[in-house]
């Protein structure tokens, strides 16, 4: 756990293709529940990626990640016509673990935080 909350914020890490360049959201302002924001108003993050449109995509990113919900949609992150708009949060038990395990799928190119507008 401790190696895993000296993740990059933002590139770094294993070189330009590495897992921790992948993930592209400032760990930094998250507390150790995954959440963040001022004290009276706690909020998760919600981050999306691509993934294939296969089964066994679909399978290995459910089995790493709970609260992933998955959309065949562009989303801001700009999913291919065959791939899957993938939304996760960080509101769940061990996400910095869960991050780092998406951010190693060859597969995944980048995770990014997720705005609703």
């Amino acid at each position: 756990m401790l190696g895993l909350l000296s993740l990059p914020t933002v590139g770094g890490g294993d070189g330009p293709q590495g897992a921790g360049a992948k993930i592209r959201i400032d760990l930094s302002v998250l507390d150790a529940s995954g959440l963040y924001g001022p004290a009276d108003g706690l909020r998760a993050l919600s981050y999306e990626f691509c993934i294939p449109d296969r089964s066994d995509a679909i399978a290995q990113v459910r089995g790493i990640d709970g609260s992933v919900v998955m959309h065949r949609a562009r989303g801001r992150i700009g999913c291919s016509p065959n791939q899957l708009l993938c939304i996760g949060s960080t509101h769940q038990p061990a996400y910095l673990e869960v991050l780092q395990a998406l951010s190693e799928l060859p597969y995944v190119a980048r995770i990014d935080q997720a705005f609703f507008e």
